[in-house]
């Protein structure tokens, strides 16, 4: 069962392994850091990372290959053994790859790269992901593809954003997702394109109510296999310079989701995600940032399993709702708004801080009116990994309702 509360010191030792091994091997992680295939922003010679700190402390000289790449390099692999820890997870033992690639000699070619790991968690859960995104060589196309494997105990706590946590409902399943999408730009920060959509669960089960009574799991009526296949349709405009850690700009994806049984879908249903993000600059030199998040997630028809609606923590990066467990909210209708204040805390941009705060409404499955908002805040401290892509690592902690609150620790910022 989930603690309502969490220490922050026992939580902080558990996560800060993570920032331990990562010092160590941050090398390692800058074949990953230019995902997006976006322009870098350069850094002035006064910045310091971690890179820098351990060359000082332990005479440690990572390669530069890596951070150097350019068009034209041959591919460059990296592998990172490390811990995390997460409200979901609690402990994790993590296994992470990837191999980062140029498909053209021109100047302004994107990288293009392949991530894929492995972790086993405290709570007995097992899972694969792999996440590619390649461009070809005119970079008129981005081939997208999101596959995983899980092994994932998770609990439930019923439907809508009213749900309390007396209602907590272990699942158990297996899960297997396959995700493929083609983007092709339209006209300059403009893409669009098609994808296909698979969610196949088995094994599925609950433990139910610790009090008896049916869950609202039962209720719903899903069995122990569910699949939902489908097609989906893609609209992208993005004007970030960075997507690593964005300073000024606006990210703006509308995706279309149509499940259908002749795709072997189990039921015809359709859905519709808005994500929206704009990054203002308080000040000439980037160092104060306001960001803004609004994610909508919208079952426009049909049924779908119980774990394909939308829930906290399950969107494309598993970030949404900082303060509560993944999974605490679920329901038809999804409404999520967030807005977060990033400053530095030294001159040579090693050290910066947030204050986030968040905010949740989900309907049930029955009458979709949106039920009551849970808000949530926290803070969080910044380390640099890498001042060439201008990579951080996450260490928040947020305070969600009713007694829950927790540490997350993410390679990157959250959006």
């Amino acid at each position: 069962m989930v603690k309502k509360t969490d220490t922050f010191v026992y939580s902080f030792v558990r996560g800060s392994v993570l920032l331990i091994i990562l010092f160590t091997a941050s090398s390692g992680l800058k074949a990953q850091d230019s995902i997006s295939g976006s322009t870098i922003v350069k850094t002035d010679s006064v910045q310091r990372d971690v890179v820098d700190i351990m060359k000082e402390l332990f005479g440690i000289h990572p390669s530069d290959k890596t951070g150097n790449m350019k068009p034209g390099d041959k591919p460059v692999f990296s592998f990172l053994p490390a811990v995390g820890y997460t409200l979901q997870t609690k402990l994790a033992a993590i296994f992470s790859s990837n191999v980062a690639f140029f498909t053209s000699k021109k100047s302004n070619t994107p990288i293009s790269i392949i991530n894929a790991s492995a972790y086993y968690t405290q709570n007995k859960q097992f899972a694969v992901p792999v996440q590619v995104s390649v461009w070809n060589r005119k970079e008129t196309f981005n081939l997208l593809s999101d596959i995983r494997y899980m092994k994932y105990p998770q609990s439930t706590y019923g439907l809508g954003s009213n749900s309390s946590l007396e209602n907590e409902d272990p699942l158990d399943y297996q899960y297997l997702r396959f995700y493929q999408y083609l983007l092709r730009k339209i006209s300059g920060n403009f893409s669009a394109g098609i994808g296909y959509n698979l969610d196949h669960y088995w094994q599925l089960s609950e433990e139910g109510l610790a009090g008896g009574g049916q869950s609202d799991f039962a209720k719903y009526g899903t069995g122990s296999t569910a699949t939902s296949s489908g097609y989906s349709v893609h609209f992208l405009f993005d004007d970030r310079k960075n997507p690593i850690n964005d300073k000024n700009g606006m990210f703006v994806l509308v995706s279309y989701r149509n499940n259908v049984t002749w795709m072997g879908s189990n039921t015809n249903w359709q859905s519709i995600t808005t994500d929206l993000r704009k990054f203002i600059s308080l000040d000439k030199s980037a160092k104060n940032i306001l960001a803004l998040w609004l994610y909508n997630w919208i079952i426009v028809d049909g049924k779908p399993p119980y774990l394909d609606l939308p829930s906290t923590g399950w969107d494309r990066f598993t970030n949404t709702g900082r303060g509560f467990i993944q999974g605490r909210f679920r329901g038809k209708n999804m409404l999520y708004a967030e807005s977060e204040y990033r400053f530095n805390l030294t001159k040579n941009g090693l050290f910066g801080a947030v204050f986030f705060l968040n905010a949740e409404s989900f309907s049930d499955a029955t009458t979709l009116r949106l039920q009551k908002i849970q808000p949530a805040s926290g803070f969080g401290l910044r380390i640099k990994l890498n001042k060439k892509s201008d990579t951080n690592i996450a260490v928040d902690y947020g305070f969600g309702t009713q007694g829950m609150r927790g540490l997350f620790v993410n390679i990157g910022e959250v959006f």
